[in-house]
């Protein structure tokens, strides 16, 4: 959000920011006609906390990978969180943590979505001018390689053989993994309705065994149950 800069400052003459710690040391108690809220929930504070602000919203809006699909730290989900704990802590006693990370709607009911890792700042414009317009936000909901064709970036998984999640991936990004030739990781989660059967056998052809495979899904939304849930695909 501070990167929007000039933006931002247009912006701020239409808004009150009342709790944005990085940017002010202004704390007001809500009710709060948006919420923006990053990060998925990892303890069980952030558990009750999320509560509370649902309460106070008018609108949630979840933003980033680990908000959306529980981000980089849902690869707990896939082992023992207690086992981390004891090898990487020298007193894990004093760790309090849940067994799990998720992503916020797992929780509260989230009104709208920003994907990514990091977000898009243009969609976070166009989603705040939207709610200031009473309009829908205009976010797509196609493939990562709509956006390759839109600006003429070559197939780098067709041309060069790199593996690429594009074609099962949500677009927001403008395709930019591809456009420095390298395949999508997939942090904006899956697309509406991913056909990841038809991908998984392109994927081997490319040179991915199982556990790259496995990797690569579980990444950034590995708490999508599209991706979690892909070997039923194969």
């Amino acid at each position: 959000m501070l990167d929007c800069e000039d933006e931002l400052l247009a912006l701020a003459g239409r808004v009150r920011i009342t709790h944005f710690a990085e940017a002010s040391s202004t704390m007001e108690p809500g009710p709060y006609d948006v919420s923006l809220v990053e990060g998925s929930i990892t303890t069980e504070d952030e558990r009750r906390r999320i509560v509370e602000i649902r309460e106070q919203s008018r609108i949630l809006v979840a933003i980033g990978a680990c908000a959306t699909h529980g981000g980089i730290q849902a690869l707990r989900n896939f082992a023992d969180v207690t086992e981390f704990t004891s090898v990487v802590y020298a007193s894990p006693e004093y760790i309090a943590t849940l067994g799990t990370s998720t992503p916020i709607s797992a929780h509260v009911p989230v009104d709208f979505e920003l994907r990514g890792c990091p977000i898009d700042r243009r969609q976070l414009l166009d989603t705040l001018c939207a709610f200031l317009a009473g309009r829908a936000p205009d976010i797509p909901n196609t493939s990562v390689c709509t956006e390759c064709k839109r600006r003429g970036t070559t197939c780098v998984m067709v041309a060069e053989g790199i593996p690429c999640l594009g074609p099962v991936t949500q677009a927001g990004c403008g395709a930019l993994c591809p456009a420095y030739h390298r395949g999508c990781f997939g942090c904006f989660g899956p697309m509406a309705n991913p056909n990841i059967h038809a991908l998984l056998p392109i994927l081997r052809v490319n040179g991915m065994d199982t556990d790259e495979i496995d990797r690569v899904f579980a990444t950034y939304a590995a708490a999508a149950p599209d991706f979690a849930n892909r070997n039923g695909d194969e």
